[in-house]
């Protein structure tokens, strides 16, 4: 039996692999977390790039040239796309997963390779879209080469993101009915999170659709990658016209949220300055009253008090009328 000490460095010799695909035969697969054969027609392997024995696992067993192994190793920054020989590597970015929740707000990079006979993906952290994938290959889909792999990737990465957008949609939409028909205010961290979410959904989008041109454009790709990069591409433009349009909407609803409050804020102002303005007179009569002077009005009478609280209430009606009569006071 292999002892302890061999089979660390059997491991270390494997790398950190999430799970790995392959096919032998048409229609045979294995999806596991051990690393396949070399010698098989096909594999898929998704690994943990938060783990050394990947990094040395790309480094001397992949057979990548340093270009692409330049891709590999890059972490979440702006996407690229490295192409050498038979062979290419691009990131492209998604949202990260917790334990807890399906999805996070923060954004996480993909990065892929694939050449011939291989494709690798890897993550420093759980992504959205790589356990979308893995739900989609436990279905038993029949992926023959690397270029049916990587289509499936990025049409499950694709459509993720489309079901991100039409959910902004309809949530700003809620939000504008709950608005305009029930006069219910949404949640002002609400709008500045799907404000948030527009603008991550916009930038990977952007740059998804770069590397599918630079994929498309590409002289020494074969015409099936080019041809699913072409296919892909329209997607890509409705997609981002939606996040566009749902910007768009966000920005009206903020507009029409601003004008609510500017006009509540008016009211508001209103009311004071008319309240100010009915007040001063009675003010001004209590203080009159107030004086601790000689000769006041009603100063010796039992009725003083009720004569001059009459005084202070006709003054505020008059106030009144004269405010109706110069048009300051709106009739509702």
């Amino acid at each position: 039996m292999m002892d302890e000490s061999e089979a660390l460095r059997e491991s270390v010799q494997h790398p950190a692999a999430i799970w790995c695909y392959s096919q032998a035969d048409q229609g045979v697969y294995q999806l596991d977390h051990r690393e396949p054969p070399a010698d098989l027609p096909f594999r898929w392997l998704h690994l943990n790039m938060a783990d050394q024995r990947s990094l040395r696992w790309l480094d001397t067993q992949s057979g990548a040239p340093p270009r692409l192994l330049a891709v590999m190793h890059g972490r979440e920054g702006a996407p690229r796309f490295e192409m050498v020989g038979d062979a290419l590597a691009f990131t492209i970015h998604d949202f990260e997963r917790d334990f807890e929740l399906n999805t996070t707000n923060r954004v996480g990079a993909l990065h892929v390779m694939m050449r011939p006979g291989l494709l690798i993906t890897g993550r420093i952290r759980p992504l959205r879209g790589a356990d979308l994938v893995r739900a989609q290959l436990e279905q038993g889909p029949d992926i023959q080469d690397a270029t049916q792999a990587l289509s499936l990737l990025l049409d499950t990465h694709i459509d993720g993101l489309a079901g991100l957008v039409a959910d902004l949609g309809t949530q700003l939409l809620e939000a504008e009915t709950e608005l305009m028909e029930h006069d219910h205010m949404p949640d002002s961290r609400e709008l500045m999170g799907a404000r948030r979410l527009s603008a991550q959904l916009h930038r990977m989008t952007v740059g998804l659709r770069a590397t599918m041109q630079r994929m498309e454009r590409e002289p020494r790709l074969p015409e099936s990658v080019c041809l699913m990069a072409r296919n892909l591409l329209p997607r890509l433009v409705d997609m981002d016209t939606d996040i566009v349009a749902a910007q768009h909407h966000l920005r009206q609803l903020r507009d029409e949220l601003d004008l609510q409050a500017a006009q509540r804020t008016n009211e508001n102002v209103y009311l004071l300055s008319v309240l100010t303005a009915l007040m001063m007179p009675a003010t001004l009569v209590t203080g009159f009253f107030g004086m601790n002077t000689g000769g006041l009005p009603f100063a010796q009478g039992a009725s003083g008090t009720f004569m001059a609280t009459l005084v202070a209430l006709l003054a505020g009606a008059l106030t009144w009328w004269l405010l109706r009569i110069m048009g300051l006071v709106r009739r509702k």
